[in-house]
């Protein structure tokens, strides 16, 4: 067959998820101990016990005959492909992840990948803590960003006391850095 027609890549983006982080070009996948055994859980449902189980509805679908107007067919192959997708994206970022375990951090003056950091918005007057996490558990509703988010990138280095400006999407903000722990 002419490669034309063939999608050969081995690009990570391809089997990702909608709307799922992408790393930069070039950088590792840092990631914490937690972030990595939460992926490997799920790795782990998707080929132990859900796909399994959705097999087994898709064999007994096709065996009823006419495939063509059989929902439990035509839905279990649909998810089949979306659980394939998900455990190739997954494997990919599992084997290219590089494991940081914060508390083993030795320079805990600065502000570095897995720091819990309080800091106080000069403009807002508010006081908020963020974990700086991987691409892959960043969650800002639970005070976790991203080592590559605008925020992560302006606290890097910050020790306790220093004030850090960035753009957000609001515009330039000030921002105190309270607190620096490593947990």
């Amino acid at each position: 067959m002419n490669k034309a027609f063939v999608k050969e890549s081995d690009d990570d983006e391809e089997d990702a998820p909608a709307g799922a982080p992408s790393l930069p070009p070039g950088t590792r996948n840092y990631m914490t101990r937690n972030g990595f055994e939460r992926l490997r859980a799920e790795l782990d449902q998707l080929v132990r016990v859900e796909r399994p189980a959705l097999v087994e509805t898709v064999r007994w679908a096709a065996s009823n005959g006419d495939r063509s107007e059989n929902g439990d067919y035509i839905y279990g192959k649909k998810r089949l492909r979306e659980i394939d997708r998900r455990v190739r994206f997954l494997v990919k970022r599992l084997e290219t992840a590089t494991v940081v375990t914060p508390s083993e951090q030795e320079n805990t003056e600065q502000v570095f990948f897995g720091a819990t950091v309080t800091v106080f918005d000069v403009s807002a007057d508010t006081e908020q803590t963020y974990q700086i996490v991987g691409v892959d558990e960043a969650n800002a509703s639970e005070g976790r960003i991203s080592w590559i988010a605008p925020l992560s990138r302006a606290l890097l280095k910050a020790r306790e006391g220093d004030v850090v400006r960035f753009a957000s999407p609001a515009g330039v903000r000030e921002i105190e850095v309270v607190e620096i722990r490593y947990e």
